[in-house]
């Protein structure tokens, strides 16, 4: 068996964020020490966490909904609710390990890739994929309102099917 080296995340120092070092492949590492990841974050690594927990990061970065997340743990023959699925994303993303991403008013994404990139909206297929770092280019912003900061850009293109005419 593989020695398992640097498998728990550590929160950066300059920003904030957490990592999650691992010489393994990360779905690996991710599934093999939820528990640590979420003691390291300081939270309590419930079995409903845990096994939430395994769900997400399996499969490496990927978006999910809490629908997507509550129908995986149902085939996965957990019994959860929808509102533990919820307040579970919602306690993974303070804590560091989940970004949310506000697409529109009726439905909201979590990127288990926590890093600063941007994102398409596929609308025909209801479906979110990273954008290459290299492709937007974000030159600044002039003028914001005094007393504030830019905490973070997010840019969503929405894309759908040509229609042929």
């Amino acid at each position: 068996m593989p020695e398992l080296i640097n498998t728990v995340p550590r929160r950066d120092r300059k920003d904030g964020q957490v990592t999650i070092s691992c010489k393994l492949r990360p779905a690996f590492c991710a599934t093999r020490d939820v528990s640590g990841m979420l003691r390291e974050v300081g939270l309590r690594p419930t079995r409903q966490r845990v096994v939430l927990g395994r769900l997400l990061y399996a499969q490496g970065h990927r978006h999910v909904t809490a629908e997507m997340l509550h129908e995986e743990a149902k085939n996965s023959d957990m019994m959860v609710s929808l509102a533990t699925v919820y307040n579970s994303l919602n306690q993974f993303t303070q804590a560091g390990l989940l970004r949310e991403l506000a697409v529109d008013g009726s439905r909201t994404w979590f990127d288990t890739n926590v890093s600063e990139h941007h994102h398409f909206l596929l609308e025909d297929d209801n479906q979110i994929i990273d954008i290459p770092d290299s492709s937007i280019a974000i030159n600044g912003i002039d003028e914001i309102p005094e007393g504030m900061e830019i905490a973070r850009v997010e840019v969503i293109v929405r894309l759908r099917r040509k229609t042929s005419k």
